[in-house]
């Protein structure tokens, strides 16, 4: 079996967020944070207008029909409202970013043409949970992203695998063309935060303390860290903060924000809301402790901890965090 060169092998697998584990699915199938939730949210409005304008114009009594009337009432049939996006959103994402189509394994012919472990990689679904699996530098690794890291898949087993699946109730669909290689350089890691990269070897031997990109990615949390990655004091920014790009710094620092255990010791007060279009100004969706949600701009250049004051203003006394 071929293997990279001599260079060490990283894989990418991102977690569970919220239900955005189509999205996941996606960026952990091509190695890299790829597909956004903006992206996929627009791809599965375009493709709402598209099912609304045939029916209108197909449908005898075109926008006046019952059934374009239900369908307007229904909402959309891409993506639900916690963010659960269909198959055929996945589809054009793929085939738009990479060039790619992802049929159903079971779609005649697929696996009349070629071995099941021919097949680059899987897109695994069961109503509302998506997870990938890949072949990366020759093995097969199953990227779901409820698991902690991933877990590798023997060529053996392979088969039984995806037949196991899709007895439980899972539509298995695959890309039978190359996906984008595996990344091999410390270049490449910029393509995603530095959490989510694995360390082949390291897996394959089964380490339990197996190497990732980043050892303590959140020890600046709620010390000065902004919400663009970077910190306040010159001397103690990280090559590894500045390479990032501003949609994964947005996305550590909310983690960051998550994940700590309390708030910060140092009272911070809330800062007015900038304006729409102000240069730095960022929109970011909350799960409030009280269950509701809300939406608000703030600076890329503000502390994390404006994001406590915030939640404390609208949820005063509640120390459970979003």
């Amino acid at each position: 079996m071929s293997r990279l060169g001599d260079g060490i092998v990283w894989i990418y697998h991102e977690r569970q967020d919220a239900l955005l584990c189509g999205q996941h699915a996606l960026n952990n199938l091509v190695q890299a944070c790829a597909f956004s939730p903006g992206m996929l949210a627009e791809i599965a409005q375009q493709l709402d207008q598209m099912e609304l304008n045939y029916m209108a114009e197909n449908d005898e009594g075109g926008t006046r029909s019952k059934d374009y009337i239900r369908r307007v009432a229904e909402g959309s049939g891409n993506v639900d409202a916690s963010g659960n996006f269909s198959i055929e959103v996945l589809r054009s994402a793929l085939l738009t970013q990479n060039n790619l189509s992802l049929p159903n394994i079971r779609q005649q012919g697929i696996l009349d043409q070629m071995d099941i472990t021919d097949i680059e990689g899987f897109i695994c679904n069961r109503e509302s949970h998506w997870f990938a699996i890949r072949k990366i530098n020759g093995r097969y690794w199953n990227l779901n992203s409820t698991k902690e890291r991933p877990e590798q898949i023997s060529h053996f087993r392979l088969a039984a695998e995806i037949e196991g699946l899709q007895q439980e109730g899972y539509s298995v669909f695959c890309v039978t063309d190359a996906l984008p290689p595996p990344c091999t350089t410390n270049e490449g890691r910029e393509r995603g935060l530095p959490q989510y990269w694995w360390k082949e070897e390291d897996l394959v031997k089964d380490k339990t303390d197996a190497v990732t990109g980043a050892t303590d990615p959140w020890k600046n949390v709620g010390s000065g860290m902004r919400l663009d990655g970077k910190v306040n004091c010159e001397e103690e920014k990280s090559n590894l903060l500045e390479n990032l790009t501003e949609e994964e710094m947005l996305q550590m620092a909310m983690e960051a924000s998550m994940m700590q255990e309390s708030p910060p010791a140092k009272k911070i007060e809330l800062t007015p809301e900038p304006a729409a279009g102000e240069v730095g100004a960022v929109r970011i969706q909350f799960r409030l402790p009280d269950g509701s949600r809300a939406i608000r701009r703030f600076l890329d250049s503000e502390s994390v901890a404006v994001l406590y004051a915030f939640v404390e203003d609208r949820c005063p006394g509640n120390g459970k965090k979003t």
